[in-house]
């Protein structure tokens, strides 16, 4: 069996402390992401939260072939052949990197996301929100699966707009990272058109998607401050044969 059938995905986590190997600290972590891309949106709206864009880097490195900066390609096809020795598969994006070690730490996009709600928020910085409380994290999780099976169900959009009827946002009156899975999933390009269309009759879920619209968090597409963008047509897509996961985005170097 060849590696790259077994080798996609790269699971490790970020731990509290040093003893643990991949640790939390400032400027040692990087991303890639690609514009257009609805997970590398969630990633890129969980940092903009919890104000992490000057503590973790950023690039947006969009995948057809001939069109990606080869420098920047290069970097992330390093950092997988570092990871996995004679790595020959796609390098796939959200990526979470490590310089210190020159590592894919993970390519899981669920993983990355509750591991910078986790681990990377200050907890001192009371204008960011608490993205992933102890309390929630079950019914987190629980949105989140029902939004990755299909978020344009009726059933789904009734227990929304339902769940809307309690506070302000999905679980209650603080904004958290359902929130963020629930306005990339309504309000992506992607699916904007008929989700605005199936919402026009829940009321609740309706202002809810037009008061997160205004939030500036909410309402770009990843364009890193400080990092050139790269601009060409969408490549993010999903691979419906990885199991658990569909981050799977290949970028191909020029």
């Amino acid at each position: 069996m060849s590696e790259t059938s077994t080798s996609l995905r790269f699971r490790d986590r970020i731990g509290a402390g040093p003893s643990l190997g991949f640790y939390p600290a400032p400027h040692r972590y990087h991303l890639y992401l690609s514009p257009g891309c609805p997970l590398s949106l969630r990633v890129s709206i969980t940092l903009r939260l919890l104000r992490l864009e000057h503590s973790v880097g950023t690039t947006v490195l969009p995948a057809p072939a001939g069109t990606c900066d080869a420098l920047a390609a290069d970097a992330l096809r390093t950092a997988y052949e570092t990871t996995r020795h004679h790595y020959d598969g796609p390098l796939t994006v959200p990526a979470l990197c490590d310089r210190w070690s020159g590592r894919v730490v993970s390519n899981h996009t669920s993983d990355i996301l509750d591991d910078l709600a986790l681990h990377f928020a200050d907890p001192d910085d009371t204008a960011a929100p608490q993205l992933r409380p102890d309390a929630l994290a079950a019914d987190i999780d629980a949105i989140r699966e029902l939004l990755d099976a299909d978020p344009l169900q009726d059933a789904t959009l009734d227990l929304l707009d339902g769940q809307l009827a309690s506070g302000p946002y999905v679980l209650g009156a603080a904004l958290t990272a359902a929130d963020v899975d629930v306005w990339v999933a309504l309000a992506h390009p992607d699916t904007a058109a008929d989700a605005l269309r199936r919402v026009a009759g829940r009321e609740r879920l309706r202002s809810y998607l037009r008061r997160l619209s205004v939030h500036p968090a909410f309402h770009t597409d990843p364009k890193p401050e400080g990092e050139r963008e790269h601009t060409a047509h969408d490549p993010c897509s999903t691979d419906n044969n990885c199991v658990g996961d569909q981050s799977r985005v290949a970028v191909t170097a020029a």
